[in-house]
Formats: structure tokens, C-alpha cells, sequence
């Protein structure tokens, strides 16, 4: 008995070894990521330069040692607070982030000072994000105080003397000399909600329990709180006159509601209500009509259409493989750092740049819906779910608009385009992804093998 009792502790001794190698394994891959996505930028930094100025710039020394301590403190927090986390997620951030600061570079050297703070502000959120949110259980337990904040933080900008309407649109609160979009941080605050209180209803919402004449339909009561929500936060962003951030939240709902059902009927209703919207948007908001108009022919208007026009233009002389960093004339393109920089990329970087920055988008989509996928609880995968579709919707919107696919809506490009709140809400969104990816992989929170004593979870009894 002692022989036998002997071999089990060493198979599982075996067993432990071999997990500890394989997540040893993932964050190395992932160090290795970062540092490659740190030469990357160095070096287009660099080749920037020297097409700007034919001069290798004197800040390159503090600006590697800058960008490999931002990876490096991200990179430990992971290894301390999140070791069997995908490794892919942070190094594809990391990569479109500075590919969109070497660009922003070029064009604006002040704003670019204050994105790589912002970086830095968004990588400290990250790692506090981390250390705060220790179980994703812990956000559906906050449910209604997360709907509250998200639609306080859509109605801040409405406040006098704090809101400040840009461009036409009242979406940016003043903070002394920095001016900040509260509905960044909004859209994650209601995508929780919107995901607890699916997956608490999801089978009232699944299942036809209410008559209508002979035949049996989902009984729409049970979503009343959460089309509260929605319809308030619809009533906000109509009142900051933005398009962008309504169709994202509308998306994001529709989606959620189909993800957690799986009744196409939804999607019907979503695409009827979607068009009535859209017909009423046109009608009623100038900017909405100024919009189509300038897709449909950015050529016939010559003052709203002007900056499509050079758009267009930047990315056609851009051609297959650019004109080279620093060599281009992207500057042409008004507000081309934060609404265009996907115009920027294309002539400097071309088709194949910009290939490039879709690619990086799918492989951050696909890691994300692997992290939904392989989620835990049913609320963990809708909220992984939810942020993905965020990233994925948000980064089509902006490229669809700009390549004239479908109206510009405003929004910005994530990780890339200039913009402290769209940084730092994209910084935490990735966090709480990395949570979920960690807590899908943890062996404490896994059923025992047949050979393997269970192990006590944190999180209760192992299931």
C-alpha cells in the first residue's frame, strides 16, 4: 500500500511539474512577444525619423528603455496575478498601440506626448485592474451599481460647465487642461450588466411561455431592466448628438441578448428597430444626414466631404506598400489622429500595412472569443464575449468608415488612434479578458481526474 500510495504522489507530482512548465511556457511566449512588439516599434520609430529628418532621433535610448518597462511591469503583473492567461492578448494590444503612437508621432509630436502618458496611465490600469478584480463572480455581484454608473457616466457630459461638445458632438467632460469620454468607460460598466442579467434571464428569454392568439412566443417582460438601460442610454447619446457610440451600444446589446438566447427572432427585431431608428436619426439630427451624405458623395460636398475626400486620397497614393514612414503627407487629413489614423497608415504603410493592422485586429478578436469559449460560468463567457465584440465592432466601425464601406461614425480606432479614454478603457477591458482567460485555465477551478485528488477552489467546491 505504501509502494502504490508513493507512485500516486509522484504521478502527481508529475502532473504539477508539467502544468507549472506548460504556464512557465505561455508567459515566456508571451515575453518573447512583447520584446519582438518592442523592436517592431523602435525600429519604425526610428524609420520615421530618418524619413522625417535623414536623422536617428536622440530620445531613442529613453524610448526603448520607456517602451521594454511598460511591457516589462504588464508582463510581470501577468506572471504574478494571471499565469495561465492567453499570451497573445497583451502583445497584440501592445503592438497597435505603438504602431498608432509611432504614427501619431509624425503628425503631432505634442499629442504624442500625451498618448505615451496615457499609455502609461492605461498599463497601470491594467495592472490594477488585475489586482482589484481577483474573480470574475465579483462583477456580476455589483450588477445593478454597474448600470447605474455606466449610464451616470453617459449623462456626465450633459452637465453644464463640465461637458464640452466637440465636433458637434457633446461627448468630452473638461478635467483641468485634459478632456476626457466618460461613455468609454460607460460601455464596459453596461456591458457587465447587460451580461449578468442575460444570464440570469436567459431562460425566461429562451423559452415561449407567453400566448398570442394559438401560438406560444418569448414572453418580452423579463427584459424590461435591461431595455430600461438600453433605452436611457440611447436617450443620452441622442442628447450628445453621436452616432458612433449609440450603434456600438445597440450592437452590443442585440448581440449579448442573441449570444445568451440563441433566438434569431431577436436579431429580426433588432434589424427593424435599427433601420426605424436610422430613417428617424436622419431626420432629426443634422449631423446624422450630413454623414450619409458626405458617404454617398464625399466629392459633391465640398466643405463637410473634404476630409473623406482626402482620405481617399491619402490611401490611394499609399498604394500597395506606402509611401514609407515620414514620407507621406497624411497631415492633410483634419482630426487625422484620432477619427482617420487608419487613412494615415495607408499611405505611409499601404495595402500592406493596413492588412497588417486588420490582422492584428482578428488575432485580438480570435483570442477573445477563445477566452469566451472557454470560459467557466455562463457569465464569464458573455462577458468575454461582450468585450470582444466591443473591440471587434468598434475597430470594423471606424475602418469601414474611413474606406467608405459604411458612414464615418466617429468613433476611434482601439489601441491605435489618439485618445486617453479610448487607452484606458481598452487597457481595462484586456485586464478583465486576461482575468476570465486565466480562470478558464486554473487547475483549481477544474474537475479532478479519475488519478488527481481534487483540489479546494477559492471560488467553492470543484464541479
Amino acid at each position: 500500500m505504501a509502494v502504490r500510495l508513493k507512485t500516486a504522489n509522484l504521478g502527481g507530482n508529475r502532473k504539477t511539474q508539467s502544468r507549472a512548465q506548460w504556464y512557465s511556457y505561455r508567459r515566456r511566449t508571451e515575453l518573447g512577444l512583447l520584446i519582438l512588439v518592442s523592436i517592431i516599434t523602435v525600429g519604425a520609430y526610428v524609420i520615421a525619423s530618418l524619413g522625417q529628418t535623414a536623422k536617428i532621433p536622440s530620445d531613442i535610448g529613453p524610448f526603448l528603455g520607456v517602451i521594454l518597462l511598460l511591457s516589462l511591469v504588464a508582463h510581470i503583473a501577468n506572471r504574478r496575478l494571471v499565469p495561465q492567461a492567453s499570451p497573445v492578448i497583451l502583445p497584440l494590444a501592445a503592438l497597435l498601440n505603438g504602431i498608432g503612437y509611432v504614427v501619431i508621432a509624425l503628425l503631432d509630436y505634442r499629442e504624442a506626448s500625451l498618448q505615451a502618458a496615457w499609455t502609461a496611465v492605461g498599463v497601470a490600469a491594467y495592472v490594477i485592474t488585475l489586482l482589484v478584480v481577483r474573480k470574475t463572480i465579483d462583477l456580476d455581484r455589483f450588477r445593478y451599481l454597474m448600470a447605474f454608473a455606466g449610464i451616470f457616466l453617459l449623462f456626465l457630459p450633459l452637465v453644464p460647465h463640465l461637458g464640452e461638445n466637440i465636433n458637434g458632438a457633446r461627448l468630452w467632460i473638461r478635467l483641468g487642461p485634459a478632456t476626457f469620454q466618460p461613455v468609454e468607460i460607460a460601455k464596459l460598466a453596461l456591458c457587465v450588466f447587460f451580461a449578468s442579467y442575460l444570464v440570469e434571464k436567459r431562460e425566461l428569454l429562451s423559452m415561449s411561455t407567453l400566448r398570442v392568439g394559438d401560438r406560444l412566443v418569448p414572453d418580452p417582460r423579463p427584459l424590461g431592466p435591461v431595455l430600461l438601460a438600453w433605452g436611457i442610454s440611447m436617450l443620452a447619446i441622442a442628447a450628445e448628438r453621436d452616432i458612433g457610440f449609440a450603434v456600438l451600444i445597440f450592437i452590443l446589446f442585440v448581440s449579448m441578448i442573441w449570444v445568451a438566447t440563441g433566438r434569431f427572432a431577436y436579431i429580426l427585431l433588432a434589424a427593424v428597430l435599427f433601420a426605424l431608428g436610422a430613417v428617424i436619426a436622419g431626420h432629426l439630427f443634422a449631423q446624422v444626414h450630413v454623414r450619409i451624405g458626405d458617404w454617398l458623395d464625399p466629392w459633391g460636398h465640398p466643405v463637410t466631404g473634404y476630409q473623406l475626400r482626402q482620405a481617399q486620397y491619402a490611401m490611394g497614393w499609399g498604394g500597395l506598400t506606402g509611401d514609407g514612414l515620414g514620407l507621406g503627407h497624411p497631415n492633410l487629413i483634419p482630426v487625422v489622429t484620432s477619427d482617420f489614423i487608419f487613412a494615415a497608415i495607408g499611405e505611409e504603410l499601404g495595402l500592406l500595412g493596413t492588412t497588417a493592422i486588420v490582422f492584428a485586429f482578428v488575432l485580438l478578436v480570435g483570442a477573445g472569443l477563445r477566452t469566451a469559449v472557454t470560459a467557466r460560468t455562463d457569465f464569464s463567457k458573455l462577458v468575454a464575449t461582450g468585450f470582444t465584440t466591443v473591440i471587434g465592432l468598434q475597430a470594423f466601425l471606424i475602418m469601414a468608415g474611413v474606406t467608405r464601406v459604411l458612414p464615418v461614425t466617429g468613433i476611434t480606432l482601439p489601441f491605435v488612434a489618439y485618445g486617453g479614454s479610448s487607452l484606458l478603457a481598452n487597457y481595462i477591458l484586456i485586464a478583465l479578458l486576461m482575468r476570465i482567460s486565466n480562470e478558464a485555465d486554473d487547475p483549481r477551478l477544474k474537475p479532478p481526474s479519475e488519478d488527481e485528488p481534487a483540489v479546494q477552489s477559492p471560488y467553492g467546491a470543484p464541479r
